[in-house]
């Protein structure tokens, strides 16, 4: 019998174990991840960028968690001789129509209390030569990092505070009782006292499975990446963003170096015909028609028609991939670019086919759930472990 089980061992997951176990030190606490290591899923798939928190709505969870969850990411690496970099960022408007948005999105940053500088296209350049672009943000404080690194370093310290670490451990059905919750397994069945679903791509399914209604619907979005060619990493210093759309939750194709020296290229968002849609072609009859009859898909879907057109597109034509990155860099070439692994985001989908815009945690009968934790939960992952834990009653 355990005090506390959380289910999912991504970032969010393993952060929560690892604060969880230091403020109740003698609680009995468990980890169940259905794959054979940690981060599997959306936390070793992602950019690896540590955010600054810019383009969140001020007052916001991601606003708030991102900004300090920033300098607890630096500070945590620092401690533990985690690899980062902090390699700033210019976010650039290279059409007319994006400048009142690049104000926009500059206002905001400035409300969020972060340290950045509107700066004329001659400055751009003094940071990033080869980018093309009438005006930009310059961003100090955006870093990377590799995410696996640092959940590994979350679980290292969860077990050296007494948490049991379960991989190969998929959650088949959970049955709530006066008591809590049974867990039932592929390997065994497990008992808690209270439940924390960080299930990600899963984690509605979850939540309906502990007898609490899921507020949205997760639908999975793949984006796809590129990487420069070793001989045009000189094209690239930081990270270089484009101004995103307001309408989505997405940043938009830009180019950003990894902590191993790669410079990545990408991403696009495209629907998902599986929740673990990591290939083109990766199909799940079952879950691709749980998306496409969810009323609040094709309302999305009705909304924003050209731009899903033109996501598909970008998906399949390598030509026009390489002509959304030349927007910002105009002398890449299609030689100069080669594919990379994709990664997914697990995004909760409203019925009225409005995207959740911000973390969203739930609560539940002797149950908290996480139903929305897409970018930039890494970045924040120390700040929402923390936030969890606080919500959970004493």
């Amino acid at each position: 019998m355990y005090n506390y089980i959380i289910i999912g061992g991504g970032i969010v997951g393993l952060s929560t174990a690892m604060t969880l176990s230091q403020r109740f030190p003698k609680a009995k606490i468990a980890v169940l991840e259905k794959e054979a290591s940690w981060a599997a899923h959306q936390t070793g798939h992602n950019s690896g960028i540590i955010h600054s928190g810019i383009y969140y709505k001020p007052g916001s969870y991601k606003a708030k968690l991102c900004r300090d969850g920033n300098q607890s990411m630096v500070a945590f690496c620092e401690e533990h001789n985690i690899d980062y970099k902090i390699c700033g960022k210019v976010i650039v408007a290279t059409e007319e129509h994006e400048l009142p948005l690049l104000d926009n999105l500059y206002q905001r940053g400035l409300e969020n209390n972060l340290d950045i500088t509107k700066i004329e296209s001659e400055q751009v350049k003094e940071i990033e030569p080869y980018v093309s672009c009438l005006a930009g943000i310059k961003v100090k404080s955006t870093g990377i990092v590799n995410y696996k690194q640092v959940c590994e370093k979350y679980a290292a310290i969860a077990i050296g505070q007494g948490v049991d670490l379960h991989l190969n451990t998929c959650v088949t059905d959970i049955k709530s009782t006066s008591e809590g919750h049974v867990i039932e397994t592929n390997d065994l069945e497990y008992k808690t006292d209270f439940l924390i679903n960080c299930g990600g791509l899963y984690s509605d399914r979850l939540t309906e499975l502990a007898k609490s209604k899921a507020p949205a619907k997760i639908v999975p979005f793949r984006g796809e990446y590129y990487q420069l060619t070793p001989e045009k990493n000189y094209l690239v210093n930081g990270a270089i963003y484009p101004v995103p759309n307001p309408n989505f939750p997405f940043l938009g194709v830009h180019f950003h170096p990894s902590i191993d020296g790669r410079v990545h290229a990408g991403p696009n968002a495209v629907l998902g015909f599986k929740r673990e849609a990591y290939n083109k072609f990766d199909f799940d009859l079952k879950e691709f028609m749980e998306t496409i009859t969810y009323p609040g898909f094709w309302k999305l879907a009705s909304k924003y028609p050209k731009d899903g057109i033109a996501e598909m597109i970008r998906s399949y034509s390598k030509t026009v991939f390489v002509r959304s990155l030349q927007r910002l860099i105009p002398e890449v070439e299609a030689k100069d670019i080669v594919p990379t692994p994709a990664g997914v985001r697990a995004q909760a989908l409203k019925i009225d086919g409005s995207m959740v815009d911000d973390f969203l945690i739930v609560n539940g009968d002797k149950a908290l759930h996480v139903c929305n934790a897409p970018s930039p939960a890494a970045t924040a992952s120390v700040e929402i472990g923390k936030y969890i834990v606080s919500q959970i009653p004493k």
